[in-house]
């Protein structure tokens, strides 16, 4: 049986750490699951592929896909502790190039972005 990308051992760990998705109003086509998309993530680190060349024979969806929710995860502030995890519970968890991932997005700033408020009716910033 070959190597599981993603242990569920590691995964349960992983998983508290993520933020939690809403649904779509509209509904549409059912979101990519994190696990999926965290697979195909580490998929990419190991192997050192380009993102469009994820095999959908993973069932991880569309490279792009995976890439767009590691943006997110960088954006919301939990990717630094989510890639701590996996360098230290993963097998063979600390060959991955993590620095494949800064270099991927070299716009997203080092610390993560404190958001304002924001009055609801106006849409405009409060001041305080």
């Amino acid at each position: 049986m070959p190597m599981q990308l993603l242990p569920d051992q590691v995964w349960e760990l992983v998983r508290c750490k993520l933020p939690v998705r809403r649904r779509r109003p509209k509904g549409g086509r059912p979101a990519l699951s994190d696990r999926q998309a965290l697979t195909g993530i580490l998929y990419v680190l190991r192997t050192g592929t380009a993102w469009v060349d994820l095999p959908a024979e993973l069932g991880c969806g569309c490279g792009m896909t995976c890439l767009r929710r590691l943006r997110d995860w960088q954006v919301a502030g939990v990717w630094a502790e989510v890639e701590r995890i996996l360098a230290e519970k993963l097998p063979r968890g600390n060959r991955i190039d993590w620095s494949r991932v800064d270099a991927d997005f070299p716009f997203l700033p080092a610390q993560p972005r404190s958001f304002r408020d924001v009055d609801p009716d106006t849409g405009m910033e409060l001041v305080s």
